[in-house]
């Protein structure tokens, strides 16, 4: 669609009247100059579909975007697909049939009594596990087990291929299946109580599962019996699970025999017959090695009656003029059979004599890890418009397999090809096959369906490049992750969406792109808070909003905070979540500083607009006195213009402790003779201790408000520290320290000192001091909120207390300021 004029969409194809109206807005081409005209912009694809209660909108620009799904709007229950539909739905998830000549077709040999055992136990409802090496030939006896149990089950039977899946995508395409429902994705809860229902008999080609994950698979079907094919290496399933096991062996000697004459469609001569009983020894009987081994007894017969068949010409091509005469036919003597050790791994020798797009198919093959790409994109990877063909020579020579509904490298290929020099440009070959898919799935004409069945060769690519071992190869996965990842997410592959997302995401932060990397996080951060992790969804979307932050992308960081809001709403975080505000306490009970606008900096509400967090770090105040200490607390970074702010974030509960306090202060010191309200003994503390742990070591209750957990600007301040002038022996226990001050009675009190009134009622000890600083432990004193301290001559000097240890004298000459 035009990203300036968001109209209705589908698939990328905007309305008509979206289209009359964006083409009005475009300035006309000068006819003489249509290449320098301006180009139509390009359509962007974004799909709008249900996932549980969430209504998910792929939005490949800025990022996906997520929203509670008003209850109007949410898709009808899922209906079942009728058996003409599954039929439909199974032909088109069938591999495609090569072109070229038809494959030869080989009848299931020696495995009558595996197939009847097999389907005795699935119409009994019973789940099998059949457990075979690989190339002995499961898939094709689940092909014929898969027929013999059309009608065992109401839904069915149903193929599917665990290749690369787990439970939960296993679990999903068997929904789909069965069940249809367009553009949605129901959520857990939804989904096992459909599949509760569900009665099918499930065929599972290549399972990858074993123990919890096999058997929560198995608990979520209660209806349905599965008929598993899995390698000896595939974890066993739990020791509670009813499955019943069936091992698959090799054929015999002269099944293997019979399988070789079938594919070469001739009889053996008798020193054919022998190499093949060798090979029947060396390979166990595995029916793909007999298959492959009468390719090679095809091929030598057509160089025995065509010599150029597999010249360095090519196949079946015409040879030029200027080309060198063309050798005759060899007789059968000067063509032998391979050895043995060639019939065991015949995949290099095969593809030495197969056409030049089947090799080239071969070696992209190798650079995506064994997936072959789809015939429709063999002629751009290659460069033959007729590299399609490849696949039915590759097919008929063994060296392919069917999986779901592609091809893969038959067992054991990719080593072979690999030792024999096909990996050379594998980094190469993966980039070109990226920067095709990156094209191919951004097309509008490409549906999400279709992205989602090349899912395997396309995260191959990205896979390849991934740490990049050439220049652009990063790069070049960061564009195929980021043109891919939308399709899987609205062609409902999520298990594909989820890896090309963490593949794309460490391809961007290797590649220092970092506004791609942000998009890969919001994308995981959608994803987790689509299939219920809200912890994780927490993380990647917090993630997004600070690097888009740092770039200044307003669009996206908008975005990912509509995404986290609505994260913090489910998990019951209210209106300042979602606000962005989430910061962590900081030490001594300081509240962190968001910057956000306030009406009034000590209304009773304020309004706080949505916006992202910041969080400045408060480090503790260091120990020891002195004005360092004093300045150095935790509320010296805040100053200035913030400090009405910090006010306002102390909360009610401390003002009105303050309040309190400061009343009962003001009553005590009416009093010169420490009456009412005097409170009890206690000692003044040191120096050193003042700041201890972060505490003050008053008479007071632990919990109760000290000075540094005054905010600045309001009532008090940190404690005052005041130096001795005349370094006399002894000072008050109160902190007031004996200094010149008679020529200057004017001087104010500041906040915290022994003067206030809250030092004034308390009785304290006389004790022995050096002349050093002093901090005054005094509790704070009301003062303007907008002020630090008192001007000079708003605050009358104290009188001396009679009561005071000393003489008038030094009472008259301490600061009252100290």
């Amino acid at each position: 669609m035009d990203p300036i004029h968001r109209g209705p969409e589908e698939f990328g194809h905007d309305s008509k009247d979206s289209a009359e109206e964006a083409g009005r807005r475009r300035p006309s081409r000068d006819p003489l100059t249509p290449d320098f005209g301006q180009q139509t912009p390009q359509q962007v694809r974004m799909v709008t579909l249900v996932a549980g209660d969430l209504t998910l909108t792929v939005n490949p620009v800025d990022g996906s975007e997520v929203e509670p799904c008003p209850p109007g709007e949410r898709p009808p229950a899922p209906v079942r697909r009728t058996p003409a539909d599954r039929a439909a739905r199974a032909r088109a998830a069938a591999p495609p049939v090569p072109p070229g000549p038809p494959v030869l077709q080989l009848p299931l040999l020696r495995r009558d009594e595996e197939r009847e055992r097999l389907t005795r136990l699935l119409a009994r409802g019973r789940s099998v596990r059949l457990t075979g090496p690989a190339g002995s030939g499961r898939t094709a006896l689940l092909d014929a087990v898969a027929a013999d149990c059309a009608d065992f089950a109401p839904d069915g039977v149903v193929r599917l291929n665990g290749h690369k899946r787990t439970a939960t995508d296993l679990l999903y395409a068997l929904f789909d299946a069965v069940h249809d429902a367009p553009l949605h994705r129901p959520d857990r809860a939804l989904l096992l109580e459909t599949l509760r229902s569900t009665g099918a008999v499930v065929v599972l080609d290549d399972l990858e599962l074993g123990g919890a994950a096999l058997d929560e698979l198995l608990d979520a079907t209660p209806e349905c019996a599965f008929l598993f094919a899995a390698t000896p290496e595939v974890a066993a399933p739990g020791a509670d699970s009813a499955i019943e096991e069936v091992f698959l062996t090799g054929l015999d000697r002269a099944t293997s025999l019979d399988l070789l004459r079938r594919v070469v469609e001739r009889q053996l001569t008798e020193e054919e017959a022998n190499w093949a009983g060798d090979l029947w020894f060396e390979s166990e009987g595995l029916p793909l090695r007999f298959v492959q081994a009468g390719a090679l007894l095809r091929q030598r017969d057509q160089l025995r009656t065509d010599a150029t068949a597999y010249d360095e010409y090519g196949y079946l091509e015409n040879r030029p003029a200027d080309a060198p005469p063309a050798p005759e036919a060899a007789g059968e003597s000067e063509v032998p059979l391979p050895s043995l050790g060639e019939g065991a791994a015949p995949a290099a020798l095969l593809a030495s004599r197969l056409s030049d797009a089947a090799r080239d198919t071969l070696r992209f093959a190798v650079a995506l890890g064994g997936e072959v790409p789809h015939q429709a994109h063999l002629p751009a990877l290659v460069g033959d418009t007729h590299a399609d063909a490849a696949l039915g020579e590759l097919a008929g020579c063994g060296l392919l397999s069917p999986s779901g509904s592609r091809y893969r490298l038959a067992a054991g290929v990719l080593p072979q090809l690999a030792a024999a020099g096909y990996e050379d440009e594998a980094a190469e070959r993966a980039r070109t096959a990226a920067q095709h898919y990156a094209w191919w799935t951004g097309h509008p004409s490409v549906t999400p369906e279709r992205a989602a069945a090349e899912a395997d060769a396309i995260i191959a690519a990205m896979g390849r490049l991934v740490p990049g071992e050439g220049a652009g190869g990063t790069s070049a996965a960061v564009l195929l992750a980021r043109s891919a990842a939308p399709a899987f997410a609205a062609g409902l592959h999520w298990g594909a969406w989820e890896r090309a997302l963490r593949v794309g995401q460490e391809a961007g932060r290797l590649a220092g792109e970092v506004a791609e990397e942000a998009y890969f996080h919001h994308e995981l951060g959608v994803l987790a808070l689509c299939t219920g992790h809200p912890d994780r969804a927490r993380a990647e979307l917090e993630t997004a909003i600070s690097m888009r932050g740092a770039l200044a992308d307003k669009s996206g960081a908008v975005a990912g905070r509509r995404a986290l809001a609505l994260v913090e709403d489910r998990a019951g975080g209210g209106p300042a979540a979602e606000a962005g505000a989430f910061e962590a306490s900081p030490p001594l009970g300081v509240p962190a500083v968001v910057p956000v606008s306030m009406t009034s900096a000590f209304a009773d509400t304020a309004v706080v607009p949505r916006q992202e967090p910041v969080t400045a770090p408060v480090p503790a105040p260091a120990a020891g006195g002195g004005k360092g200490a004093a300045r150095g607390g935790p509320l010296a970074l805040i100053g200035g213009a913030r400090r009405n702010l910090v006010a306002a974030g102390a909360g009610v509960l401390l003002a009105g402790v303050l309040g309190t306090v400061v009343t009962l202060g003001l009553t005590s010191s009416s009093d010169p003779q420490g009456g009412a309200g005097t409170s009890t003994e206690q000692e003044a503390p040191d120096d050193d201790s003042i700041y201890d742990d972060g505490a003050v070591e008053t008479g007071e209750p632990a919990d109760g408000p000290s000075t540094s957990e005054a905010p600045s600007g309001s009532a008090s301040s940190s404690a005052s520290v005041t130096p001795s002038a005349t370094g006399s022996e002894s000072a008050p226990a109160g902190g007031v320290s004996p200094s010149a001050t008679s020529s200057a009675p004017d001087t104010p009190s500041s906040p915290g000192s022994p003067s206030s009134p809250r030092a004034t009622e308390s009785s304290v000890k006389p004790t022995s001091t050096s002349p050093t600083p002093t901090k005054s432990a005094g509790s704070p004193t009301p003062t303007p909120p907008e002020t630090e301290s008192p001007s000079p001559g708003e605050t009358d000097p104290e009188e001396p207390d009679p009561d005071e240890p000393g003489t008038p004298e030094q009472a008259s000459d301490s600061p009252s300021g100290a």
